[in-house]
């Protein structure tokens, strides 16, 4: 399996990759709402919510698959 300059196969540096991602777009989201709700449009702050909610989501199944691969040899030297 290949790990390339970072020490993380593949696999494992796109689960962090999407995860890092989910998160910050999370962190992010909270000021939309929040833009939203200071221009009276609940509906539009509803669905960014939802998005967050979506990404919260995501991040977390993402560390599930960081846990089950963390110490095995699909996970490369850097995670093992």
């Amino acid at each position: 399996m290949a790990t390339g300059e970072t020490g993380f196969d593949d696999v494992t540096f796109d689960l962090i990759s999407v995860q890092y991602h989910s998160l910050k777009a999370g962190h992010d989201y909270g000021q939309y709402v929040r833009d939203a709700s200071n221009a009276g449009r609940e509906d539009i702050a509803d669905f960014f919510r939802e998005v967050m909610q979506q990404d919260s989501e995501r991040a977390k199944r993402c560390h599930e698959f960081l846990k089950e691969r963390s110490g095995t040899d699909e996970s490369g030297p850097a995670v093992t």
